[in-house]
């Protein structure tokens, strides 16, 4: 059985934060999580390569970008929405 987009991207949160998937919440914020720029860049790179996506390169910037990174919802929503575009 395939993992889901969102289990997915839970893990790599959870790995960039030194967590286990389980105590990584919706609503938690990067910064809740710990993970400074360096790591959401790391995690940004392992998102794309698990899902063969490109991330917008202004994601950080949210006046720039579609790619919410302002929640680990907000970031399951943009790579759910990438990846639909991509089959697209």
């Amino acid at each position: 059985m395939s993992t889901s987009v969102k289990d997915k991207v839970i893990q790599i949160i959870a790995e960039q934060a030194v967590l286990e998937p389980g105590d990584v919440k919706m609503d938690q914020t990067l910064e809740d999580l710990g993970i400074d720029s360096l790591g959401l860049v790391e995690s940004i790179f392992a998102i794309e390569e698990a899902f063969d996506i490109q991330v917008p390169f202004n994601a950080n910037d949210p006046s720039e970008s579609d790619f919410d990174i302002s929640s680990v919802q907000a970031i399951v929503s943009a790579v759910e929405k990438l990846v639909e575009d991509q089959k697209a």
